[in-house]
């Protein structure tokens, strides 16, 4: 599953490669994925907008237009490829948009598992005001986050910390390679009971979990046999983990 760096590193490599683009067609192959709010107007509020910019939260990508966002979430096996118009699509590449330069970017995703919203706002603070978003903790690579509030929290919750640590509304971004890895370098247990941590045991968590993250992210993230983050990008931080 794609975790907060590899969504990282498919921000950055579809921004350098589609900022610019404009939309001339959209062909979707599979409705569903498409949340209900906007499936409707789909295509018919995207063909003619820009790229603009491509940005992120925890596991959440943002592909911004001129009008509009389009929040993507790539669930389990979700990939983005870019192509030519000419290539013949494949089974598994549900949305296609046209791009006038003749490019296309293909949403792949094997399981059918991934989302797409459109939201009629191309501001950061107003997209992360949707329902799903709103309810995210803080990102677990930022350095901001009180360790005594992050204590508060997790030492009232009545599962395991591995449990805990994957609640994206405690923090965002942690899936289950790098929950892991913190757990192994913070020297706790992952079945642990949140109740028995301590003040410290939290500050090393948070610690730990900006350190992998930042390490992660560095390394265009992990490349394991069930996800490789496709435009031509291979993770190299799978050569570094201690636990997966």
């Amino acid at each position: 599953m794609p975790e907060l760096p590899e969504v990282e590193t498919v921000k950055e490599t579809l921004k350098a490669k589609i900022v610019g683009e404009k939309i001339v067609s959209v062909d979707v192959y599979y409705e569903s994925m498409i949340d209900e709010s906007c499936r409707s107007e789909f295509k018919e509020l995207l063909i003619g907008e820009e790229i603009t910019n491509i940005s992120r939260y925890g596991k959440y990508l943002f592909i911004i237009f001129n009008n509009v966002s389009l929040i993507s979430h790539l669930r389990m096996e979700g990939k983005y490829f870019i192509k030519e118009e000419s290539e013949i699509r494949n089974v598994h590449e549900h949305i296609v948009f046209t791009f006038a330069s003749g490019k296309t970017l293909r949403y792949h995703d094997t399981r059918k598992f991934g989302t797409m919203k459109l939201v009629k706002t191309t501001s950061f603070n107003e997209i992360m005001k949707e329902p799903e978003l709103k309810k995210l903790g803080k990102e677990a690579n930022d350095t901001t986050i009180d360790v005594v509030e992050f204590y508060n929290k997790i030492h009232k919750m009545r599962v395991k910390l591995k449990t805990a640590l994957l609640d994206q509304t405690l923090i965002a971004g942690l899936g289950n390679i790098y929950v892991d890895e913190v757990c192994y370098l913070s020297g706790l247990h992952p079945e642990m009971p949140c109740n028995l941590l301590t003040l410290y045991d939290c500050k090393v968590i948070l610690s730990k979990s900006n350190y992998v993250l930042e390490g992660a992210i560095k390394a265009g993230g992990t490349t394991i046999r069930s996800y490789t983050s496709s435009l031509g990008v291979t993770g190299r931080f799978q050569l570094k983990l201690h636990v997966h």
